[in-house]
């Protein structure tokens, strides 16, 4: 009779729950483009390959390039030219104040005629007006290098966009052919993380509570690994079952369906 009883203490003890789950790349991201043009080159050699810095896929940026050609050449310019009048705004303060002392002196001499006061006058308000007409100008010239420095941002971000990377990823799929012209939302390409393994399993909901604590076999050989998420909220297609994952080191070939347990230790 204890025998008996330590034969069935001893199968609760390893009394597991069993599952099925196919071993996935750790993230597949859709890639889908941000800006419009036409596909000019597409690197179909990197299928199922790690990609490297260089881009897989191109839309054409030509024109951009060129817009960003000229964008250099006008804010050179426009820097030169808020030099120029950086300078004769300087001459003018000089100038001008020169006549603010000489109307000062003139307004208080009595030899000196209303009409000569007044030709001193206006001859100062003139000058100061210039002044303020230079210095308008010189913030109206940075009001436009700073559009344009602007609009040359816009413009590498749109290049960078138009050249997809993703070092370290693995090319998954390509979803459009040189020659294609596309729009913003059009989908590229996939990419897969397979630095890790995913696995995904559907717990009953018995299962859920203790599941992190419990031992991970994996086609019967127990493993290192734990569950590493549960959704608490039933899954809208595996009804009654609970979402949980399992990260995993990368394995050599990804997408064979593996035997999952979950034991107490």
């Amino acid at each position: 009779m204890k025998v008996f009883i330590i034969l069935v203490f001893s199968a609760v003890l390893v009394l597991s729950s069993e599952y099925y789950a196919k071993v996935n790349p750790y993230e597949v991201r859709d890639i889908s483009a941000n800006v419009s043009g036409q596909v000019t080159f597409i690197d179909e050699g990197m299928l199922g390959r790690i990609l490297s810095d260089k881009a897989y896929l191109k839309i054409d940026s030509i024109l951009d390039h060129q817009e960003l050609h000229y964008i250099s050449d006008k804010l050179e310019f426009l820097r030169q030219t808020v030099k120029i009048n950086q300078e004769v705004l300087r001459n003018l303060q000089g100038s001008t104040q020169r006549k603010r002392d000489n109307y000062k002196r003139v307004a208080s001499l009595k030899i000196k005629s209303q009409i000569e006061k007044d030709k001193e006058y206006h001859d100062m308000i003139s000058s100061e007006n210039m002044l303020l007409t230079t210095d308008k100008a010189i913030q109206t010239l940075k009001v436009q290098i700073t559009d344009l420095k602007l609009r040359a941002a816009q413009l590498n971000r749109s290049i960078f966009y138009k050249n997809l990377k993703a070092k370290g990823f693995v090319l998954y799929e390509l979803l459009v052919r040189a020659g294609q012209v596309v729009s913003p939302s059009t989908p590229l390409a996939k990419i897969a993380d397979t630095s890790k393994a995913k696995l995904t399993i559907y717990l009953n909901e018995e299962d859920v509570a203790d599941a992190k604590q419990k031992v991970v076999y994996i086609d019967g050989k127990k493993t290192p690994y734990k569950v590493t998420r549960i959704s608490t909220i039933a899954d809208t297609k595996n009804i009654s079952k609970y979402m949980a994952q399992i990260i995993i080191k990368a394995p050599a070939i990804f997408s064979k369906l593996v035997r999952i347990e979950l034991k107490n230790e």
